[in-house]
């Protein structure tokens, strides 16, 4: 038996050592850079035949760990061509996690090319050892000119979130419609249908600091009188945005080339946000607190998911956390917060203590948290059952007042 059990140890140790040798892989590629690639905008879209269009090519690092040294090369096929072979590959540098890059491509189109839509395939690596990674990227060339006469709009245009904060992403969803309101038009006495059809949409950005994650949306058929179509494209606003309104392009090829309607779309950015004042006075009296805190959300849309959460070195708080949800703007809460030190603490003693307040709170897809912190609170303490004291000489005054009333009237009415 002693056999066996020292036989089965051993299998399971060995067992135990395979599975970590493979395992261990596994975990750094989790945690290591990925790199995505998108055409963000071709330009012009539809690429013109025998002309020249500008490719412009994003890559971000959707890993966990920073990418050094980010090459992005374009490997053209027919009917394109590069302007120079030495533009092939382009130097992004060092990408850290969650972070974008755009690069330019000049390409030529061939004047014997045909309409339609054609491929070529753009790489990235990082490092100078490292493989090419490979993606097909698709271009549509030339267009089609159709002979109906309905007329493609901007309708609305909705940004969620409203008001976007510094490093947030979010969507811009468009709405275009048809604003014909016949079936049919009659010009020059031919009759004409007055559906539209959208060939292209492209958003493009016009101010530093706002990217559009999305490539164009291409064909996306017909609209009839009066029919609306909703486009979503995901942006994102970079960390160091400034604050303000920024502004998108929005590009729309309708029935032909010749007809291109553009749009401009704002992108408010604001970096307010969830602001925490002390409403009473923060002093531990033997130990024991009941704080009062301001939540005002000072941003201009409503924020999600909002929670407070206090830290003290040697105190515990009750709750540990205060969960508040949806805030509108200009909205404010009181909340209280019951504060318990450790008996070791220095807010137990004389000195006192520093406290701090973490909001966290959602604003869209976004979490964001901000702190409050150097908030001083005072310790005082009081004399073990003074109270008791006080309410039981109170109690000696009340009974020795009548006693005192009813001997006067008995020695008068001796």
């Amino acid at each position: 038996m002693k056999i066996i059990k020292k036989n089965t140890a051993a299998t399971f140790f060995s067992l135990l050592l395979f599975f970590s040798l493979f395992a261990a892989p596994a975990s750094a590629a989790v945690g290591g850079a990925n790199l995505k690639v998108t055409i963000v905008e071709t330009n012009p879209y539809p690429a013109k035949i025998g002309e020249y269009l500008t490719l412009t090519v994003q890559v971000e690092n959707i890993g966990g760990d920073k990418a050094d040294n980010v090459d992005i090369q374009i490997v053209p096929q027919y009917p394109f061509s590069l302007d120079s072979e030495a533009n092939a590959v382009k130097n992004v540098g060092v990408l850290y996690p969650g972070r974008t890059a755009t690069k330019e491509f000049h390409l030529f189109v061939d004047k014997d090319a045909k309409k339609g839509v054609r491929s070529i395939d753009v790489r990235t690596k990082t490092g100078k050892d490292s493989p090419w990674s490979e993606k097909k990227i698709d271009i549509r060339i030339g267009t089609e000119t159709f002979n109906s006469k309905g007329t493609v709009e901007l309708k609305e245009f909705v940004s969620d979130p409203k008001v976007f904060m510094p490093g947030d992403r979010g969507t811009v969803t468009v709405t275009l419609t048809n604003t014909a309101t016949t079936p049919t038009v009659t010009i020059d006495g031919t009759d004409y249908d007055t559906n539209a059809r959208i060939q292209a949409a492209v958003l493009r950005p016009t101010s530093d600091g706002i990217i559009v994650l999305d490539a164009p949306y291409a064909d996306m058929g017909l609209l009839g009188p009066g029919d609306s179509i909703k486009l979503t494209f995901n942006v994102k606003v970079a960390e160091d945005a400034p604050e303000g309104t920024h502004n998108f392009e929005l590009a729309i090829e309708g029935n032909s080339f010749d007809y291109n309607c553009k749009k401009s779309i704002p992108l408010k950015v604001d970096a307010s946000n969830i602001r925490l004042i002390s409403s009473k006075e923060l002093t531990m009296i033997n130990g024991k607190a009941t704080v009062e805190f301001d939540v005002a959300n000072t941003h201009p849309n409503e924020f999600n998911s909002v929670s407070i959460k206090p830290e003290a070195e040697g105190v515990r708080f009750y709750p540990a956390e205060y969960f508040i949800g949806p805030m509108n703007p200009d909205e404010l809460f009181t909340i209280e917060f019951n504060a318990m030190a450790d008996d070791s603490s220095s807010a137990r003693r004389k000195e006192g203590g520093n406290m701090s307040l973490t909001a966290n709170y959602n604003n869209g897809i976004n979490r964001h948290a901000n702190t409050v912190g150097n908030l001083n609170f005072a310790s005082a303490s009081e004399p073990t059952g003074s109270n008791s004291k006080a309410v039981l000489a109170g109690g000696l005054i009340i009974i020795a007042v009548p006693a005192a009333f009813l001997f006067y009237r008995r020695r008068n009415n001796n």
